[in-house]
């Protein structure tokens, strides 16, 4: 909460006419020093609790911290593998243009072979021997 001139002004004439003119100096020195007793305490309050609380909580982190990295090294190794083992099962059963262009040249310099079909009951002997 912000207070603006305006307020300030009223505050003043009020404490003004309550307190009087000639006492009105010396409620105000009381007032800064009040206010600056209650810095000092909130200044020295703030540093006790970074040095009792947030520090010891810094030195325990540390050392998570410092396990962690080689663990978020590994994950994204690991992450690197299964993208590219992702992009490979894409890949399957897809012809590139390169592949496609090689199968077409080596198709053409090998001379056609005639298979023969081959009975059930003949390749089951031949598995048996």
């Amino acid at each position: 909460m912000k207070i603006g001139i305006t307020e300030l002004i009223v505050v003043f004439v009020v404490a003004l006419i309550v307190i009087g003119p000639d006492k009105l100096p010396a409620y105000a020195k009381k007032l800064g020093e009040a206010l600056a007793a209650f810095k000092k305490v909130t200044a020295d309050t703030t540093e006790e609790i970074k040095k009792s609380v947030a520090e010891p909580l810094e030195e325990m982190q540390r050392p998570l911290k410092e396990a962690m990295e080689p663990l978020k090294e590994t994950e994204a190794e690991v992450r690197g593998n299964v993208d590219d083992l992702k992009a490979s099962f894409r890949d399957i059963g897809k012809e590139s243009p390169k592949g496609k262009a090689k199968e077409e040249s080596t198709e053409e310099k090998e001379s056609p072979e005639t298979t023969e079909p081959v009975n059930e009951a003949e390749a089951s002997e031949e598995l048996d021997k």
